[in-house]
């Protein structure tokens, strides 16, 4: 698949001498969600301002649809809609006045056709004539969104999307991240929601203290990653997991009521088939099982604490 963002060797380093980023290389395919995870002061703000022009980088390069962020700014822009964590608008300003302004600062004609497109896909159309300080936080974000899609970018990034919205309205912004991307348009997410990626994104970046510390497929690295358990409700509670069983790595838990064993997804059939033959054999047996994953939330978190 073809890409549309080529980072390269990216370097940032501030004049108080911090080094925001060091030699990050990142790929991101057209017509992605690409998520961008990593705890606070990772980077991510930083790249993403790098790669919309906001900043500038101390060294490497980075590429917007074949166009270099800083010695061909305005046509690596206007491929660009961004959507910052902090809401920005002006109050006394209409929602239509505001999306339509945003447009001629790209240098595009009037579109009211589109914009009405826009505000429609976005639920905002019966807000068209409202006052952006009459707005609820969530409607604000969407007016946010909107105003970046104004200029018809190929690539959007939404820093922090969601954050302070409620939970019915998020779901309602992932089904626009999806609707956008089924468009295709290309989408770049921060968050700090991890069921957030988990739910929309196709590849998903970990940063940390300005590395790229990986990047996968979301699936792959659930399977690689997301170690799965095989908990047993034991019928007569242990004391100790018998010596014959070590080669399993069983755990006993709930004082002794259950046995955990932890597997990789590829050993799924033959590892369970394996212990639940030698727990047979050693007499021990079990009313009741269950199966679980490692969510996303705790791959990345052992990825982080791994690298603090």
């Amino acid at each position: 698949m073809q890409n549309i963002i080529s980072v390269a060797n990216l370097s940032k380093v501030y004049a108080s001498g911090f080094e925001a980023l060091k030699d990050v290389t990142l790929e991101i395919r057209r017509g992605e969600i690409f998520a961008l995870l990593g705890p606070n002061g990772a980077g991510k703000t930083t790249l993403i301002s790098i790669i919309c022009g906001l900043v500038n980088p101390s060294t490497g390069t980075v590429l917007a649809d074949g166009h270099n962020v800083v010695t061909e700014y305005r046509a690596a822009r206007s491929r660009i809609g961004l959507v910052p964590q902090e809401l920005t608008t002006d109050a006394f300003e209409t929602v239509w006045a505001t999306v339509s302004f945003s447009r001629g600062l790209f240098g595009k004609p009037p579109n009211p056709a589109l914009v009405e497109k826009i505000l429609r896909e976005l639920s905002l159309w019966d807000k068209k004539d409202s006052r952006l300080r009459t707005l609820s936080g969530g409607m604000k974000r969407r007016v946010m969104i909107a105003k970046a899609l104004s200029h018809e970018p190929e690539i959007l990034f939404l820093d922090e999307p969601t954050a302070g919205v409620d939970v019915e309205l998020r779901r309602d912004m992932w089904e626009v991240v999806r609707q956008l991307r089924e468009s295709g348009v290309t989408i770049i997410l921060t968050t700090h929601y991890i069921e957030e990626a988990e739910e929309m994104a196709d590849r998903i970046g970990v940063i940390h203290r300005g590395q790229i510390i990986l990047v996968e497929e979301k699936a792959e690295l659930m399977r690689k990653l997301g170690k799965k358990q095989l908990t047993l409700q034991l019928q007569e509670p242990l004391a100790n997991v018998p010596g014959g069983l070590d080669a399993y790595g069983l755990a006993l838990a709930d004082g002794g009521n259950e046995l955990v064993y932890s597997y990789d997804a590829d050993a799924e059939q033959k590892g369970i088939a394996d212990v639940l033959g030698a727990l047979g054999r050693a007499g021990i047996h079990f009313k009741d099982l269950q199966t679980s994953q490692r969510s996303l939330e705790e791959i990345f978190v052992s990825l982080v604490s791994e690298r603090s």
